[in-house]
């Protein structure tokens, strides 16, 4: 671990998709954006880390790649790997928020380090619980007559967890959809998110409604500093309502104990800033009794490798993981061979490292801008 870290290159991407979704925040259509970092060391190991942003969330993919290229890089370029710590905590200071560039950079050297030292990443924070994770899909079309042919094919696939986005398209679309699945799905278990998609004036009913249904749990109704109502609602339905948007970090976290906002938090390392950040969220959400679900952004295979060497590392988290958009989302996902899902469970590496490189022939196909660093400049690719 004392080799230095003698390169950093970041890239833009742009991956295709293969449908719609929508959110109570926004759409997503055609394509997604991500940032691409890697690190090298002294004997030319290497090491990656995904951002995975939405600017109506956590902010821009651009945001995250001057994040990475020029407020972070000189915290890097030239510091020993075994000083990871000390990196994080320069980069926390460095620049404010851009949580998504951070955990990006996490991952890096996290995945730098197992490669060296022969280790799976999970290893290197605190060892494995598990061997897998339950996998949930979220349906989100605005069609949901799209939507049919995703839910055959997870069915078909082993997958028993879906969580149905609402608040995007009205009360009686959401209510709809639900009476549908419970009659034709019935061997799924469903969970609901808003993102924050429904009004203050009519929230509680509608979410009264929705808990008929008897979703596993209902996730982010109201806008996220709508804390109190978050808690009165809370206070008004029997079914476990899941905080998002409303807790990036362990601040947040606090917040929301305090205030009593939720049975339980959605952790994802793109919100708290990394792997180590996200561990700690799920852990005071434990303390006091909250279960902990692991989600995550529009994301590609070196993201949800990140997220799942977290979660294995993470007894807390019990709700399994949404790391789904590589397999069913993407029309192609940049690892050199694909994210493992088995029987609808995300399959935890065994190798060094996240256990799965990047290809960089795809990192450069659709890659839109690069940084090699300040001596070669940037490019458009």
């Amino acid at each position: 671990m004392s080799q230095k870290i003698t390169a950093m290159a970041v890239w833009h991407l742009q991956l295709p998709v293969n449908a719609r979704r929508d959110h109570g925040i926004g759409s997503v259509e055609h394509s997604v954006d991500i940032v691409v970092v890697r690190l090298t060391s002294e004997d030319g190991t290497v090491g990656y880390g995904e951002a995975s942003s939405w600017s109506v969330f956590t902010g821009s993919a651009e945001a995250s790649f001057a994040a990475l290229d020029r407020y972070m890089r000189p915290h890097v370029v030239g510091r020993e790997i075994g000083d990871r710590s000390a990196i994080m905590a320069d980069a926390t200071y460095c620049v404010a928020h851009c949580t998504e560039a951070k955990a990006a950079l996490e991952t890096a050297l996290l995945d730098l380090q197992g490669r060296i030292a022969g280790l799976p990443v999970w290893a290197l924070i605190g060892g494995k619980c598990r061997d897998s994770i339950p996998l949930s899909c979220s349906i989100a079309d605005p069609d949901f007559e799209k939507d049919v042919p995703l839910m055959d094919r997870l069915r078909e696939d082993g997958v028993r967890i879906i969580k149905v986005k609402t608040g995007f398209k009205g009360h009686a679309y959401d209510m709809m959809r639900m009476e549908r699945l419970r009659k034709e799905y019935p061997e799924f278990d469903i969970r609901v998110d808003y993102n924050q998609g429904l009004h203050h004036d009519n929230a509680l009913q509608c979410v009264q409604d929705i808990a008929q249904f008897a979703p596993t749990f209902i996730e982010q109704p109201v806008k996220a500093h709508l804390r109190s109502l978050m808690a009165h609602i809370r206070d008004s339905i029997d079914i476990p309502l899941l905080a998002d948007e409303s807790v990036f970090g362990p601040e947040d976290m606090q917040t929301a104990i305090n205030m009593g906002i939720a049975d339980g938090v959605s952790i994802k390392i793109m919100k708290t800033g990394g792997l180590t950040r996200a561990q700690t969220v799920a852990r005071m959400a434990n303390s006091v009794g909250m279960s902990a679900y692991g989600g995550d952004m529009f994301e590609a295979g070196i993201a949800h490798l990140a997220g799942t060497h977290m979660i294995a590392a993470t007894p807390e988290i019990t709700l399994g993981c949404e790391f789904y958009q590589a397999s069913y989302f993407l029309v192609e996902d940049i690892l050199e061979t694909p994210f493992e899902i088995q029987n609808g469970q995300v399959i935890v590496p065994q190798t060094p490292g996240l256990g799965i490189k990047p290809d960089e022939d795809k990192i450069a196909k659709y890659a839109i801008h690069t940084s090699t660093g300040p001596t070669q400049g940037m490019s458009n690719g």
